[in-house]
């Protein structure tokens, strides 16, 4: 009930003040092509349910029917506002909506389409037992998501492949350790990630390491080596592709 009581509050405060960045951005989206600044975008919820996830438009309009779910830094889709918009997460700033509605809350494991939780092990099933948030350990650890992305012939392969096993491990990890303490750590490692991606890493590694993470995930968390392929959580295998 506290949580839900912080969510309340800090997403209110949060939109209030978000309007004097958002408003010019949202005109500055919608005089590119004429459409809506919005873009509604259908995510898994806590127990399995569909839920209407509000961002601020990135991509071209109906980028979605592409049956691409994952985005390089280098997407045909994304319009010449989006990079910026992506740039410094914009889009998720009007997430703080669904936060206020109770879809979301401000921390918790990132919301997915139905295609990428159907292909979900029964381990990752967990995720789904909490609330999504707007940020968690896995979006700054991956805040460049694009970039690994980038130079891959098919990015929905590479993200099941290099992204998905340690986003589900960091997930399952903050359902195992959540407190309303490290949510205002995570919290605080996200804003100074916009700052210095470097030193937000560094707060990740330090508390992954207070909280007795496996070394393979401390590892990975701290980006100094090349991602390589591996298995989600409860998998005998590396998932090859999102399509059922």
């Amino acid at each position: 009930m506290l949580k839900r009581l912080i969510d309340i509050v800090a997403s209110a405060v949060g939109l209030l003040f978000a309007l004097p960045v958002l408003l010019p951005i949202m005109f500055l989206v919608w005089r590119q092509d004429r459409h809506s600044p919005f873009y509604i975008a259908p995510r898994v919820g806590r127990g399995g349910g569909i839920f209407r996830m509000v961002k601020l438009r990135s991509m071209a309009v109906n980028a979605d029917c592409s049956g691409v779910d994952s985005t390089s830094g280098n997407d045909p889709r994304i319009i010449p506002m989006g990079y910026f918009i992506r740039r410094y997460k914009l889009d998720e700033l009007t997430q703080l909506w669904n936060v206020l509605k109770g879809d979301m809350s401000l921390v918790g494991p990132r919301p997915n389409v139905k295609r990428e939780t159907d292909l979900y092990t029964a381990k990752e099933q967990r995720l789904l037992s909490v609330k999504p948030g707007i940020t968690d350990l896995a979006s700054i650890v991956f805040s460049d998501e694009g970039d690994i992305l980038k130079d891959e012939s098919d990015p929905d392969i590479a993200y099941n492949q290099l992204i998905r096993p340690w986003k589900s491990r960091l997930g399952l990890f903050y359902i195992d350790h959540g407190s309303l303490w490290l949510d205002l750590q995570i919290i605080t490692l996200t804003a100074l990630a916009v700052v210095s991606r470097e030193k937000a890493l560094r707060g990740v590694m330090q508390i992954l390491a207070e909280l007795h993470a496996d070394e393979a995930l401390q590892r990975v968390a701290s980006r100094r080596e090349p991602l390589i392929p591996a298995p989600p959580p409860g998998a005998t295998g590396i998932v090859m592709s999102r399509e059922i």
